[in-house]
């Protein structure tokens, strides 16, 4: 440092900090270099280092600029109250990030695995002939897919609880279809035309389906043995019921079964 002081470029590289920086705190009086140069430049002196030093320090402690001025200006100031203050806020800060990474690590095991429970516990919310190697053949067809993104979004916040809910959905609905073929009802009408809608809300839950989608996933039951076999054990011919009450929806809708997109 010369006789007078340090100028604003020299003072900024030996405390890490930018000149932007320096003048901004000039601006605001929390560090005003005290000396000037023959040329009328401003020097900081030992004192002004010495300041802006503890300045830094408490900056990287996390205190804002107000909090730094009152722990350095108001006399009989409570320093240790003040970082008592900072260390509370910091706890509470370290909390959020906790949850945060579990809520990450929950994500990330979510789009590889599908569903957050181990085997037994499938079994145990799915019914003892829940196969479970599906979450997996799922991932392997459909891991790169929105759909599979935001089925998995869904899938890291859901509990055994939240699943089982969302089983006995499905099996309620299961109910209404078996009771409308028992009632007579035909694809097309009223009642199928309900139930369409009906197994559009209920599916969503593991992602949101649109009509063409929803023609896709009926035609996926009618070629997959193991949907038609579920469905078959509900009532007799639902499986083929079912995707054709889909595609007469979906024609009353104007959209051609034959062509519809997966979008």
């Amino acid at each position: 440092m010369g006789e007078q002081g340090m100028p604003v470029g020299e003072t900024s590289a030996r405390l890490g900090l930018t000149v932007r920086t320096l003048h901004h705190w000039d601006e605001i009086g929390l560090a005003s270099p005290a000396a000037r140069s023959a040329a009328g430049y401003r020097l900081y002196t030992d004192d002004d280092l010495e300041r802006l030093r503890r300045i830094v320090v408490y900056r990287e402690l996390g205190l804002d600029l107000d909090a730094i001025r009152a722990v350095l200006d108001e006399p009989g100031g409570d320093v240790a109250e003040q970082l008592r203050v900072q260390r509370a806020q910091l706890a509470r800060r370290i909390a959020q990030l906790q949850h945060l990474d579990e809520d990450l690590e929950r994500m990330i095991a979510a789009q590889e695995r599908g569903i957050l429970l181990s085997e037994d516990e499938q079994r145990a919310t799915f019914g003892p002939e829940w196969d479970t190697r599906r979450p997996a053949e799922a991932r392997e067809a459909y891991g790169g897919s929105p759909q599979w993104q935001q089925y998995a979004e869904r899938a890291a916040s859901r509990s055994a609880d939240d699943w089982k809910a969302v089983t006995q959905t499905v099996a309620a609905f299961d109910e209404e279809l078996g009771a409308a073929i028992d009632a007579g009802a035909r694809p097309g009408d009223a009642t199928a035309d309900a139930l369409v809608e009906r197994h559009r809300e209920v599916f969503s839950q593991y992602f949101p389906i649109t009509r063409q989608m929803q023609v896709h996933l009926g035609r996926m039951y009618a070629a997959d043995p193991r949907f038609a076999a579920h469905y078959d054990a509900v009532r007799p011919g639902l499986t083929v019921w079912l995707r054709d009450a889909i595609e007469a929806s979906a024609r009353a809708h104007g959209i051609d079964p034959d062509t519809a997109a997966w979008e």
